[in-house]
């Protein structure tokens, strides 16, 4: 397989380290999070002006019809600058919308960067089973009528609009495809409310209520098998995503790392100079790799792929990924030394991050069973 970007897609990548490399350096992205909102309206603006919020979105909608691949791209490089904005949880949420069709008018506005999304799908009791879903709905004459709760919605509160997952209140089941439904919904919508906080990794995540929340007809995305089998396949391309974020945070950390081992020195020599340690940058470079071919190869499988092919790929890629983020994030901190976990060096909090994209939508254990559980891995065992 090709992993050679196109130019266009360099060209998308270079003006992105540009900017985060002149604009969103260590510092000021430390005093973003420390900031009352925890993000930057400067920094968000900078990404519509560069079509980053236009890219995934289809061009009958003001959009580039970006793919996964082309996603990669821009994901790897806001890894690599550490971005807190909640353009993740906004490309993820389109998703929803494309994939579900007849949301032109919000996709326009995604699109515009006039409207950011969030994925409210997770519930306290559920962990990474996103089809486990005991928020409930009651279809009434005019709509619906949504109560419950949902934990960990990134950038919950920066959202203008979120995708929302729910259940018939009239079912016993809630794993399967039976009375599951998505919707969208306006965050100033009554009975919403939400409960924002700061990450471990300087991010934000909410915990959204939903009392007695009307809705109308027209916020049903879809409902049934459809729901089920969008939730999949959009959940597929949000693990794709972290893993491309993934890769950029590791080969930040990677080049920090080597940067330090040539800068650092003992009795009177650059401690990179000393076998052992380069054993170990070597060893570090070669999960890197894996790494990235295997992010590489999920988000080419969201294109065109079955289902079953889909599936593989992005469990094999969010395993490989968990397990090289952990080995490298360790390996830096100790040959950072004490340095490698102090708030001040760009290493302990890249490190963050690795660590928290492991621990969304699946972590190492739950994609090495949904990896097992699949019908080809029977096969070639």
């Amino acid at each position: 397989m090709d992993f050679q970007l196109r130019e266009e897609q360099q060209q998308f990548a270079d003006a992105l380290r540009r900017w985060a490399d002149k604009d969103y350096g260590h510092d000021t992205r430390r005093q973003i999070i420390h900031s009352a909102a925890g993000v930057s309206d400067a920094a968000w603006q900078t990404l519509v002006e560069l079509g980053m919020t236009a890219l995934p979105v289809p061009e009958q909608h003001g959009g580039f019809s970006g793919g996964a691949v082309d996603l990669w791209v821009v994901m790897q490089e806001l890894g690599r600058a550490l971005v807190v904005e909640p353009y993740f949880a906004t490309v993820w949420g389109a998703e929803f919308l494309r994939l579900a069709g007849n949301q032109g008018d919000l996709l326009e506005q995604v699109a515009s960067g006039e409207l950011k999304l969030a994925c409210a799908l997770g519930e306290r009791h559920s962990r990474y089973d996103l089809h486990d879903v005991r928020t409930s709905f009651q279809r009434h004459a005019d709509g619906y009528r949504l109560n419950g709760e949902k934990s960990v919605v990134i950038h919950g509160a920066q959202a203008g609009a979120l995708i929302v997952s729910a259940r018939d209140s009239r079912g016993e089941d809630s794993t399967g495809a039976d009375g599951l439904a998505l919707f969208v919904v306006a965050a100033d919508t009554p009975g919403l409310m939400r409960h924002d906080a700061r990450t471990i990794d300087g991010q934000r995540a909410a915990t959204v209520l939903l009392s007695e929340l009307q809705l109308p007809a027209s916020a049903l995305l879809a409902q049934g098998s459809a729901a089920l089998a969008l939730l999949d396949q959009a959940a597929d391309y949000g693990v794709t995503l972290l893993c491309a974020e993934a890769v950029g945070a590791m080969d930040a950390l990677f080049a920090a790392t080597l940067d330090y081992l040539k800068t650092r020195k003992q009795f009177g020599t650059p401690i990179g100079s000393f076998q052992a340690l380069q054993h170990r940058m070597a060893d570090m470079y070669i999960h890197l790799e894996q790494a990235r071919s295997m992010a590489m190869l999920a988000a080419a499988r969201q294109d065109g792929a079955d289902a079953a092919q889909r599936r593989r790929a992005v469990s094999a890629a969010k395993v490989r990924i968990g397990q090289a983020a952990k080995f490298i994030g360790q390996q830096a901190v100790q040959l950072h030394g004490g340095m490698g976990v102090t708030d001040e060096l760009q290493a302990a909090h890249l490190f963050k991050r690795l660590t928290m994209i492991d621990l969304t939508l699946g972590d190492v254990e739950h994609h090495l069973q949904r990896f097992a559980a699949q019908p080809a891995f029977a096969e070639h065992a």
